[in-house]
């Protein structure tokens, strides 16, 4: 027996402090804006939401798929729209999971694998950064490997001589609230070698300079504020173009630790633990996919010094 007749947006009013008390905030941020801009568009005006068919549903798949998203993308609005209805199940506003029912995206074929960064094109890249403290936020990622995320949000008091405890991550949005990491498996202590605790020693002490004073609760990359990624990508564009380099994403990066890792014959275990995956076989699925690839693009000369 439903309850007196609800609107979309209604209904998804109260969804929205539903779902805020029971996500993470930069999950539920990145869950509800998708609905905002991929799915209230086109239900905006549906005055009874018990009314939806199958066929809406499918209706706005084919405007979705139009935009030609990847189908991670795909699967997540899926995923997220489904949780939305099944809300509304649970009070009664409609009588079963009509996207559900309807079925998932069809996936299209995709070019699978991430661009990533020799340590020879590494340090081309590398050799066009001016900002020190840019310098050392990509030195990080490419020879830590962690999520942009965790290396904006790490700051000295996580530091404790050659260990680094990974205990937030930054949301890179919005606020830009320290947050917990993505799952269990993201909380982890990993060491870096004497070289990257000089450049962090060093990163201390020029923030030292720049403020007077230090205080163990600065930013490693940024300070007193964390640096911003959007002011990261556009440094990056820039070091790119100057070294003739194809531009890859900040987390491109963290492949690129990952790969390089795997080609020296790291044990695919500790890879895996330091990167913070929750199972062994994410990386193998991710990565080993990639040797081939990558060894054919490093100079024999290069291979081994």
């Amino acid at each position: 027996m439903h309850t007196a007749c609800k609107t979309f947006i209604s209904a998804f009013k109260e969804y929205e402090s539903f779902a805020s008390k029971r996500h993470k905030d930069q999950g539920y941020q990145t869950h509800i804006r998708n609905l905002k801009l991929h799915v209230i568009p086109y239900f905006y005006n549906v005055n009874d939401i018990s009314k939806l068919t199958k066929k809406d549903i499918i209706n706005w798949q084919d405007i979705i798929l139009d935009k030609h998203f990847s189908n991670s993308f795909n699967s997540n609005l899926y995923y997220s729209f489904s949780s939305f209805i099944k809300f509304c199940m649970n009070y009664d506003y409609v009588e079963e999971n009509i996207v559900l029912n309807a079925g998932n995206f069809t996936k299209k074929i995709e070019k699978k694998g991430h661009e990533v960064y020799t340590l020879f094109e590494f340090r081309r890249f590398r050799r066009q950064l001016d900002n020190y403290i840019h310098k050392q936020f990509f030195n990080f990622m490419f020879f830590c490997g962690t999520r942009p995320s965790e290396a904006l949000g790490l700051r000295f008091c996580d530091i404790d001589k050659n260990k680094v405890s990974i205990n937030h991550n930054l949301q890179r949005r919005g606020s830009r609230k320290l947050d917990t990491p993505k799952n269990q498996s993201s909380l982890r202590i990993f060491k870096i070698n004497c070289l990257m605790r000089f450049r962090l020693w060093k990163l201390k002490r020029y923030y030292k300079k720049e403020y007077g004073s230090f205080d163990n609760s600065y930013y490693v990359f940024g300070g007193k504020k964390p640096l911003s990624t959007s002011t990261l990508d556009r440094h990056k564009r820039q070091a790119c173009i100057k070294a003739n380099l194809k531009e890859i994403t900040q987390h491109e990066f963290r492949h690129s630790y990952a790969t390089r890792m795997i080609h020296l014959g790291t044990p695919i275990d500790y890879v895996s633990r330091n990167m913070g995956h929750s199972r062994v076989s994410t990386t193998v699925d991710v990565y080993l996919h990639q040797e081939k690839r990558i060894l054919a693009r490093i100079p024999f000369s290069r291979l081994f010094f």
